[in-house]
């Protein structure tokens, strides 16, 4: 248990994903929240679903950088069953790609959130603590939403004067 306990100090890139996602967190929370307080109906319905999204794409994110080789096999599979489908998801991939490179601030986010992870990934194969994929993706998805929480929390408090 004291092994897993000190596990951030012993890979310093985990601690560097902490800190990443309390910033992603603070920084989601600033450019949005001064939206809700004063706004229209449809602003604040529009903060409203603003987090669970980033929350969703963030977790996304995590799944794809920690386990890319199941993921890879079973994409893999899928499209070597028919030219349809391959060119299906050739298509999906494509268009989701552009919708990102079309909103920069989003796509520098997705990178930065996707370098700390995979780096988080490294140092932890280094310190040969390798779970399976879908334990060790809940893990750092688990961990980066609660940095992320805990950072747009400080920054709430930061914004409405409580701290």
């Amino acid at each position: 248990m004291l092994r897993y306990l000190l596990l951030p100090l012993r890979a310093p890139m985990l601690l560097l994903l902490i800190l990443v996602s309390i910033y992603m967190g603070a920084h989601w929370m600033g450019a949005h929240r001064p939206l809700a307080l004063d706004a229209d109906h449809g602003q604040q319905l529009a903060y409203a679903i603003f987090w669970p999204i980033q929350c969703l794409q963030t977790v996304v994110v995590v799944m794809v950088c920690a386990m890319p080789d199941l993921l890879l096999r079973n994409l893999s599979l899928v499209m070597a069953s028919s030219k349809v489908i391959t060119l299906v998801v050739t298509l999906l991939l494509a268009i989701t790609g552009g919708l990102y490179l079309l909103h920069l601030n989003i796509f520098t986010d997705v990178v930065i959130l996707a370098s700390s992870v995979l780096l988080a990934r490294l140092d932890l194969t280094r310190l040969r603590v390798v779970p399976p994929p879908f334990v060790g993706a809940m893990a750092l998805s688990t961990v980066v939403l609660i940095g992320l929480g805990f950072g747009a929390h400080l920054q709430h408090h930061q914004i409405l004067g409580l701290g």
